[in-house]
């Protein structure tokens, strides 16, 4: 089977359960694992490198209120390539091809290729992707396993994190952008209560917003995690003085507390496939480090320091 992937989360989902060996096309944006890099790309994206963070919501907004797509699929590559199998999304314009748009270029591809869409919007619709991905890979058996694999993870974080008496959770904010504030939604708030947090900046099952200044002000976190859309760890480093030098941040708790963080939000927090899990674990371990170690492999939040 030929299987083309058109988002970052569904290649991982692929590779993962033993199929990198037939996935034969990928997105502009498809980074991990690293072995992927080098196939063919079916995507180009209308957003310049370079910009800022600005200057890319600014584009974003303009793009979406004239229902233009932020992303292309390069119809000639994705034909030549033949696949049997094309997943892709409808869950957010900003993150990929429109969902319309390949299954109308799908239908005049040689030979009909299936099309799945993947809408998770909570960790538990993340880990049920992967079984999806697997029966439409007849990979089925495979796929489950590692489903199971993940769902341990899962629940030995949960398990640990009953022990957290109620008043030692602290109140997380999870920012995915800092100009303008955009607060976590969707799978955010429940990592957090997994974790041993209270979620207090952003709505679960519910796409992540923009958000005023007074609003994370009014919500009192403790801790604060900048997992910026898209953004690894060196570009979101670039954009804290976005955060740190508002004139309001001096009022955060977090801040009092020298309770600020940073991740690379592109490999983790923002990609919903299996490193979601990952990024409860770095969570859990960064909210309650004496009752869960961080596991080999994995790279501990950063803090921020005043000077960095």
């Amino acid at each position: 089977m030929k299987i083309v992937s058109l988002l970052p989360s569904a290649t991982e989902i692929i590779c993962g359960i033993g199929l990198r060996d037939q996935l034969v096309g990928i997105t502009h944006e498809c980074d991990y694992p690293g072995d992927v890099l080098g196939l063919p790309i079916v995507t180009r994206s209308k957003i310049p490198k370079g910009l800022s963070s600005h200057e890319i919501d600014v584009m974003v907004r303009s793009q979406l209120e004239t229902d233009s797509a932020l992303y292309s699929l390069d119809v000639e590559t994705l034909s030549s390539l033949k696949p049997d199998l094309i997943v892709t999304q409808a869950l957010c314009d900003v993150c990929a091809v429109s969902a319309e748009e390949v299954i109308t270029v799908a239908c005049e591809l040689p030979g009909h290729a299936q099309v799945i869409n993947l809408e998770p919007t909570c960790l538990s619709d993340v880990l049920q992707t992967i079984p999806v991905v697997g029966k439409a890979a007849k990979c089925e058996a495979e796929a489950q396993a590692y489903y199971e694999l993940l769902n341990q993870r899962v629940a030995t974080v949960v398990r640990r994190t009953e022990a957290v008496d109620l008043y030692l959770r602290p109140r997380v904010a999870i920012l995915e952008w800092l100009d303008p504030l955009f607060d976590g939604g969707h799978w955010y708030p429940e990592l957090i209560e997994m974790a041993g947090g209270i979620p207090c900046f952003g709505t679960r099952d519910k796409p992540s917003c923009s958000r005023p200044w007074e609003d994370l002000v009014a919500a009192k976190p403790d801790v604060i995690l900048v997992s910026l859309c898209g953004f690894d760890l060196s570009r979101t480093e670039q954009d804290m003085p976005l955060l740190v030098n508002n004139v309001e941040f001096s009022q955060l708790p977090a801040n009092k507390k020298g309770q600020i963080f940073m991740v690379d939000g592109n490999s983790y927090f923002s990609r919903p496939g299996p490193r979601l899990v990952d990024s409860l674990e770095i969570l859990a371990n960064l909210l309650h480090p004496e009752i869960h170690p961080l596991p080999a492999g994995l790279s501990a939040a950063t803090e921020w320091k005043a000077g960095c």
